[in-house]
């Protein structure tokens, strides 16, 4: 059976993987109007807001990392928030929100083959097939949205590599922090990553100069809207909840969480935009769920087990 801590780390990375299916959406409606790179900065800038204000509330202070710590949170910083943003909005610009929440369903076959080669991390017949179905239950549940999205834009990779960029830069951003999970918790390692990233995202933009005041005058009540959607909730609570995930149930069976993105976004898409919800839809989120369960079921018995 499951153990209680192990039921609300389930629930809490159920919620961050429903708050990033939520991200594409105003992802792929900032890319439209604002460009990117000034988005990625603000995105990130209210995220870092987002996060001191909580740690000041909260009285907790900000960990000085040692030169070791320093260097691992760098590497975080470029390749989860600079790297991967400028891929994400970069690449929404050229493919739907869609097919790209199907690329990034990606993500728990490469964290799982990656946690086997690089650390070892045990990956037998059942955590494969879980992460099989996830792939399986996600392609079903977008293909089903839209039967032409493999066919569309067939002749332009640049979206779908910018976006399979995201993939790689989560990649790193999730099997890399395992250390610095351990030493600084969650918290402090997300935190400190997401103010470096912060700082190279905003550093770029004002040397190109896409960074000023009369930019930031021109967006919308729905752009600022969206922007603290993603820095607020797609950022800061998120990351702090998937990086305590990784803490607690390791990469592998927290990273097939992230195949729950498409099912949310279809079901954002049947709440707040009347899209149909149709049987192929409902069946490959059934199928991602039991992938999930299968990612996660023989290590949670196997801990009541006392194995």
């Amino acid at each position: 059976m499951y153990s209680t801590s192990d039921r609300i780390t389930y629930f809490k990375l159920a919620a961050v993987t429903m708050i990033w299916g939520g991200t594409f959406v105003a992802g792929r409606y900032l890319s439209e109007a604002v460009d990117p790179l000034l988005a990625a900065s603000l995105r990130f800038c209210l995220a870092s807001l987002a996060l001191l204000v909580f740690m000041g509330g909260a009285r907790i202070p900000l960990a000085r990392p040692n030169p070791r710590q320093a260097a691992q949170l760098l590497v975080l910083g470029f390749f989860g928030i600079f790297f991967y943003n400028l891929c994400f909005f970069y690449g929404l610009q050229y493919t739907n929100a869609s097919r790209a929440s199907l690329i990034v369903a990606l993500n728990p076959a490469v964290i799982g083959l990656a946690s086997w080669w690089l650390f070892k991390e045990r990956l037998n017949g059942i955590k494969v097939m879980g992460i099989a179905l996830c792939l399986a239950g996600a392609a079903v549940v977008i293909i089903s949205r839209n039967p032409q999205l493999l066919g569309e834009g067939a002749g332009n990779w640049r979206g779908d590599l910018l976006i399979f960029g995201c993939v790689v830069g989560w990649g790193i951003y999730s099997l890399f922090s395992r250390e610095l999970n351990q030493s600084l918790g969650p918290l402090q390692t997300v935190t400190w990553s997401i103010l470096l990233g912060t700082l190279m995202l905003t550093v770029t933009s004002l040397i190109t100069g896409r960074f000023s005041v009369e930019a930031i005058g021109q967006l919308h009540f729905s752009q600022v809207m969206s922007l603290l959607y993603l820095g607020v909730l797609g950022s800061a609570l998120a990351y702090i909840g998937y990086y305590d995930g990784i803490r607690r149930i390791g990469a592998t069976r927290s990273g097939v969480f992230i195949a729950l993105n498409p099912l949310t976004a279809v079901i954002f898409g049947a709440l707040l935009l009347s899209e149909q919800l149709t049987a192929p839809m409902l069946i490959g989120g059934a199928v991602i769920l039991l992938g999930i369960y299968l990612c996660n079921k023989p290590l949670a018995q196997a801990k009541a087990m006392g194995i």
